[in-house]
């Protein structure tokens, strides 16, 4: 069947998660700690991904506003850095991450060929509509879902079934993009045709599933999918 939608993981796919500690170093007063951001968005991001799955494993959902938030509280207290004022500076940033310089573009171009667009996150309803706003990408995208609907965090498969439910397509239909690998190789086992944006050139989860293709960022996504 031919792709009738095409669906985007939101944060590290569209959005660059490391933006709010890089923009938070280079303001005023972060000297004392600015060249340790790179490690405290590392663990940031790692120990946010980390309590999805254990919470969804443990079936003890909290939504992904408090995920975000107790990840960062273990990041910084990993890095050493008690300052209420940063971190409530990071979590307003993550409210308006940047998107990576190609992705309004790209979205422009699939919508151009006929595509129906739309994210699908882990991220909290808010979260996301902040997100997509700040972004400017909220005219292109014909939905935003949120694991909160099912109150369960990916890669559980009733995540992925909610792109079938809101749009009436198989999962065939569907070209699913995620930066994240586990994440691409869970919707490959879905059904999905999936493709991976390797933006950290990491290699090849050893999974249930494996993605269609593999792309360095989106930019080459528009060609790719014209191909039929």
């Amino acid at each position: 069947m031919p792709i009738r939608v095409c669906v985007f993981d939101a944060y590290g796919t569209l959005f660059d998660v490391a933006a709010a500690a890089r923009a938070a170093a280079q303001e005023p007063g972060a000297e004392g700690w600015a060249p340790r951001w790179p490690a405290l968005s590392a663990h940031w991001r790692r120990k946010q991904l980390e309590y999805t799955w254990l919470r969804a494993v443990a079936g003890a959902h909290v939504d992904f506003w408090q995920v975000t938030q107790d990840a960062l509280d273990w990041a910084l207290e990993a890095e050493g850095l008690d300052d209420p004022a940063l971190r409530q500076r990071l979590l307003d940033l993550y409210h308006q991450l940047a998107a990576f310089p190609e992705v309004a573009r790209v979205l422009a171009a699939l919508k151009a060929q006929g595509l129906q667009l739309a994210i699908l996150s882990n991220g909290a309803p808010e979260m996301l509509d902040a997100a997509v706003h700040s972004a400017g990408i909220a005219p292109v995208l014909d939905a935003v879902l949120s694991v909160e609907d099912v109150g369960v965090f990916k890669p559980h498969a009733s995540v992925y079934a909610m792109v079938g439910t809101r749009f009436g397509v198989q999962p065939s239909e569907v070209a699913f993009l995620s930066s994240n690998g586990w994440d691409a190789c869970a919707a490959a086992a879905f059904g999905f045709h999936t493709i991976w944006v390797n933006r950290e050139r990491a290699p090849m989860d050893r999974l249930h599933g494996q993605p269609a293709h593999v792309l360095a960022d989106l930019a080459a996504l528009p060609a790719l999918l014209a191909q039929g």
